[in-house]
């Protein structure tokens, strides 16, 4: 008899590629926080309370450890003198 336990069968690869796509996404926001927060001369402190958060809030987003909700990247846009463009782009999409 060979049946498998549940337990025992792979996990699917396709969690591990959402897992992996949503680390890279928190990983990359958090660069570009950082980034545009160095270029305006700001600390983390200075940047969080122009945006409405503590700073070790901001340091776990600037780290990629925590994913915003669009209201609070509405105020750190703001915040960073800056535009929030969120756009669905399809896949494999050439661009113009």
């Amino acid at each position: 008899m060979s049946t498998r336990h549940t337990r025992w069968q792979r996990s699917g690869a396709d969690e591990h590629n959402a897992a992996y796509e949503e680390a890279r996404a928190a990983l990359l926001l958090g660069q570009m926080v950082h980034d545009r927060r160095i270029e305006l001369a700001m600390t983390q402190a200075d940047l969080a309370e122009r945006a409405g958060m503590t700073q070790p809030q901001l340091s776990r987003l600037e780290s990629g450890g925590a994913t915003p909700t669009v209201p609070l990247l509405a105020r750190l846009a703001a915040a960073l003198d800056a535009e929030l463009d969120i756009v669905f782009r399809p896949h494999n999409s050439v661009a113009a």
